[in-house]
């Protein structure tokens, strides 16, 4: 039997099988796709991610990372990938490569930018790290803590033995857990909440990582509680343990007492983003090899695009304090209309953003899939914001949200279809600007 022969039965499966109430997910096909075969040979194909070219730059000798008596090669990679300090969230689960050294006394630290996540445990002896490539999905990396010369970043396909399956749609990605742990940070599965988002309530979040906020209020939340009997206590009253300001952290073992409420809420739906992004890079680029064509994803490309415009994010019961260091880098970059206005801008008060759509439709992966999925994607976002769309998946969307998102895109996002252009006033071609408003 042909793959082709065995492929056209399972997506006409997942059609059939969507619920009635839509799942945040592929509705139903997260299943392992097979990416190391044509076309998307993800294993033997070199990455043009940003943690692939600085390694080559590394062999070359055109730079080099500056080490750090105390925390290794971590400074100096935060530096050459420009990735934020303030990044930083701290996770005492026993949920990485290096379990064994992870506990609530030496917790793991994890930095990112849009393209880039960084795994530091101290004490290790590897740093982990991992880098969304535009065709590829996510790429894992490791560095040796040791202090050489020329130190190497290696590509590493370990990490694929839980970061390759169902929890990242079935592709090379990234997942958030949220897993009680004991005393001593070993897991208690029975009471894990599975993957969480942005659709996940707040109350179900970040068990089994520790979490701060700049005013110390925030929603309740499962965050900071380290053995079952805080979990029971919290069961029986959720406001028993406050969100702290600051952690009592060793300043030897991590760069701030912080691990940021904010960071972690950002963090959660970018790895998502950037799973369903691969995952519909993959599909298409399979269908097209197969059949020439792309209609068989269109439940994919719906459960995509409620997901890029949140429409099933859980509200916020009370709103968040984030790191005022954390917001300030997040919206260094952030593109803006002439309005001021962008998709990096953060809410925090009933929602994530104030914007519901996803900044990540900039990213170069978003701009990487195949033109034919990605003329699917704009004209249905399009029909969404103009109103013209009225299915009711996409109901949550208020005419103000539309109106907004659809300006913002207009004036900000290069290389639009034309139709984009239609009406309103006219948008630039280029961004009209970067970084907080003046």
């Amino acid at each position: 039997m042909s793959r082709r022969d065995i492929l056209v039965p399972m997506l006409l499966l997942a059609c059939l099988l969507v619920p009635a109430g839509w799942a945040e997910d592929f509705q139903g096909a997260d299943h392992a796709l097979e990416y190391d075969e044509a076309p998307v040979k993800y294993s033997t194909t070199d990455p043009a991610d940003p943690i692939a070219l600085l390694a080559k730059r590394l062999a070359a000798g055109e730079v080099k990372l500056a080490w750090n008596d105390d925390f290794g090669w971590l400074p100096g990679l935060l530096e050459a990938l420009h990735v934020p300090r303030s990044s930083q969230m701290l996770v005492f689960s026993k949920t990485s490569l290096q379990r064994k050294l992870i506990s609530p006394e030496n917790p793991r630290a994890i930095f990112f930018n849009d393209d880039v996540y960084i795994g530091y445990v101290p004490g290790a002896p590897l740093m982990e790290l991992s880098a969304v490539d535009p065709k590829l999905g996510t790429i894992f990396y490791t560095i040796e803590q040791e202090k050489v010369r020329k130190p190497k970043l290696t590509r590493s396909a370990d990490c694929l033995q839980c970061h390759g399956g169902q929890r990242s749609l079935g592709v090379p990605g990234s997942f958030v857990r949220s897993v009680p742990t004991d005393p001593t940070g070993e897991l208690n599965a029975l009471e894990e909440v599975r993957d969480i988002d942005q659709c996940t309530p707040i109350a179900d979040r970040w068990a089994g990582w520790y979490v701060t906020s700049s005013s110390g209020a925030s929603p309740v939340h499962r965050g900071n509680l380290v053995g079952q009997r805080e979990l029971d206590r919290y069961k029986e009253d959720p406001h028993f343990k406050p969100t702290p300001t600051t952690l009592e952290v060793d300043p030897k073992k991590h760069l701030a007492p912080r691990s940021d409420i904010g960071a972690l809420m950002v963090l959660e739906h970018q790895g998502h983003m950037h799973n369903y992004i691969a995952r519909l890079n993959f599909e298409s680029r399979q269908m097209l090899a197969a059949y020439g064509h792309v209609r068989y994803l269109r439940p994919q490309v719906d459960a995509f695009l409620r997901y890029l415009l949140f429409t099933e994010e859980a509200p916020l019961p009370s709103p968040i304090q984030a790191d005022p260091d954390f917001v300030r880098d997040f919206t260094a970059t952030a593109i803006r209309d002439r309005q001021g206005r962008s998709l990096r801008d953060l809410d925090l008060h009933t929602r994530m953003f104030k914007y519901p759509c996803s900044y990540l439709i900039y990213s170069t992966a978003f701009d990487s899939l195949p033109p034919e999925i990605s003329t699917v994607i704009l004209q249905k976002l399009y029909d969404i914001l103009t109103g013209k769309n009225t299915e009711e998946q996409f109901a949550k969307l208020t005419t103000e949200d539309r109106a907004n998102v659809l300006q913002i895109l207009r004036e900000t996002k290069p290389n639009l279809p034309a139709y984009w252009r239609e009406a309103g006033p006219a948008a630039t071609s280029e961004p009209l600007s970067v970084g907080a408003p003046k």
